[in-house]
């Protein structure tokens, strides 16, 4: 191989690795990024959540089934399966776990709404 040739295949060499090096830090962006989304997500569920109990003790008393229990074991288990998990999960499990804590959250606001309603004088 002459050095011209030798020149081209060492350049286009660098060039694929300089492609490869800048998906793989795109991807890690979007992994760390999907991460924080999620713990963000449930930090604003486990804050929503405590913020029902207080709405629901508020209104039915402290000796009443806590409907919110559930909901607080849930956000447990997504801790520990993202502690447990989380470094090896896919882009997309990160996403449909997110998902699935917003969804959750958005449930809550509907109970928080009705209870709002409920308490609210009527005219």
């Amino acid at each position: 191989m002459n050095a011209p040739a030798t020149l081209i295949a060492l350049i286009a060499i660098a060039a694929a690795l300089l492609v490869a090096v800048g998906a793989w830090r795109r991807q890690l962006g979007r992994r760390q990024r999907a991460m924080r989304e999620l713990l963000d997500s449930a930090d604003a569920l486990e804050a929503r959540l405590r913020t029902a109990r207080s709405e629901i003790e508020a209104v039915a008393g402290e000796h009443i089934d806590d409907p919110v229990q559930e909901a607080m074991r849930e956000m447990l288990r997504q801790r520990l399966w993202l502690r447990e998990h989380g470094d090896r999960a896919s882009l997309a499990e990160l996403v449909q776990v997110r998902d699935s804590i917003d969804q959750a959250r958005g449930r809550i606001e509907t109970q928080l709404v009705r209870i709002e309603r409920a308490r609210a004088p009527v005219a």
